[in-house]
Parts: C-alpha cells; sequence; structure tokens
C-alpha cells in the first residue's frame, strides 16, 4: 500500500511510542488522512495510535480543532500559525500526548505565487513542550500524489523526533 520506506518509519514510530508509553494524534489537511492510513497499516498500531483528525476545510479545522476562524481568514489555511494550532488543537480534542497536524497544497491546482503547489507547513505538539514548525516546498515531486507522500514521510519524521 505504502512505499517501504513509508511502512518502516511507521513501523519504527510505532516501536518507539509504545516504549515510552506515549499517544499518537494526527490532524491532516492535503494528506487527507494518510499519515493516520500509513500509521495504522502497521500491525500493533492500536497500541499507540489514538486518533486521526481528516480536517479539509476551514470550518472542519475549527470545528474540530479549535482553530479560529478569523485566524484562518488573516493567515489563511496554509499556513504556519494555523499548522501550530491545530497540532495544538489536536491534543486538546483527544487523550494523545504527540500530535502531528499537515496543511498544505497539493495541488494541481489551488497554488498561488505566495504558497505555490507543493507548500506545506507541519507542526508537532507535545504535551509540556513547545511546539516545532516546519515549512516545505515540495516542488522536485511527481504531482498530487508525490506531494502527499513526501508530506507522509516529514510527518512521520517529525513524531519520531517528538517521541523520542
Amino acid at each position: 500500500m505504502f512505499p517501504l520506506e513509508i511502512h518502516t518509519q511507521a513501523r519504527l514510530l510505532i516501536d518507539e511510542a509504545r516504549e515510552r508509553s506515549l499517544r499518537l494524534v494526527t490532524a491532516e489537511s492535503c494528506t487527507g488522512g494518510l499519515v493516520a492510513g500509513a500509521i495504522c497499516n502497521i500491525a500493533g498500531a492500536s497500541d499507540v495510535f489514538e486518533r486521526g483528525f481528516v480536517t479539509y476545510t476551514n470550518r472542519a479545522k475549527s470545528e474540530m480543532l479549535g482553530v479560529p476562524g478569523d485566524l484562518i481568514a488573516d493567515h489563511g489555511a496554509v499556513s504556519e500559525v494555523v499548522a501550530r494550532m491545530m497540532a495544538e488543537g489536536a491534543l486538546q480534542h483527544s487523550n494523545g500526548h504527540v500530535a502531528v497536524a499537515i496543511t498544505g497544497v497539493a495541488g494541481p491546482g489551488g497554488g498561488s505565487p505566495l504558497k505555490p503547489v507543493g507548500t506545506v507547513h507541519f507542526a508537532v505538539a507535545r504535551a509540556n513542550r513547545s511546539v516545532v514548525h516546519r515549512h516545505e516546498l515540495f516542488d522536485d515531486v511527481d504531482g498530487r500524489e508525490g506531494v502527499q507522500l513526501a508530506a507522509v514521510r516529514v510527518a512521520l519524521e517529525l513524531l519520531r523526533g517528538a517521541v523520542l
């Protein structure tokens, strides 16, 4: 289902989270649940995966994660501040310890000069730690699926870093 690299990252993440008794949460927009899917594709994921939020619309980001609508209006859904709020909201609306959030422009349309296709913002929140943000421009990948899979790789990497 997923490329071997993603499968391996997800398996390692599950093992590391299990060793530390940490529960994982995802808050996804442009990846549409693929990070949660990659994690849940591994046997034993139920030991550590708490829940996933697929918040594809701005309204869903507000209703499910508590991201203020005016914040989205001011900064756009694809922004650092919204990614950070998504990660914090995922923790607040779950029983998880570590949450990753992803919001971006997977394409092929929807881009702009300021936020071209391939622009993705990530944030990772862990209880009692500062939220970590990362911005990527995946402009050398193969279309929408390429952007989404590249984002899944980064999200799993960020989760692993937050778990350790």
